[in-house]
């Protein structure tokens, strides 16, 4: 059993199990009722994305035309963002996620096309850090 990190909308694998949408936003355009067929995701859990703010910190790494800038700015996005993680509701929500990835398998993911510069690459760190099983 384990966990898959995956972007939302993307073609499921066989076993991959139930979808969570770890996103701040629904797809924009895709009714509701669209949105496990479509795969995006079968639980919409916001609660595991990054707040507005910081959000668009991450988002502004993307189409930043200076490397350097880029890299820092990722940087300060990640400790934000494991500061959020670290919430007691949050840290709470992992610390189950990581225990249910011995037992079921599920995925968490977000839209971004680059895991690299998505918070899905600091989750999959943070179930790690917990003793998740995570698919590589």
């Amino acid at each position: 059993m384990s966990i898959r990190i995956v972007r939302l909308g993307t073609p499921r694998t066989e076993d991959e199990g139930v979808r969570i949408g770890t996103v701040r936003r629904p797809p924009r355009g895709v009714p509701k009722a669209q949105f496990a067929s479509g795969n995006w995701y079968d639980v919409w859990y916001p609660n595991l994305s990054p707040s507005i703010e910081n959000m668009k910190l991450a988002l502004s790494t993307h189409d930043e035309p200076d490397a350097a800038k880029a890299t820092k700015d990722w940087a300060l996005f990640t400790r934000l963002f494991r500061r959020e993680m670290a919430e007691p509701d949050a840290a709470r929500t992992l610390d189950v996620l990581a225990a249910l990835s011995h037992g079921a398998n599920f995925s968490v993911g977000c839209y971004c096309a680059d895991e690299a510069r998505c918070h899905r690459s600091i989750l999959r760190a943070l179930l790690v850090e917990r003793g998740a099983d995570v698919v590589s």
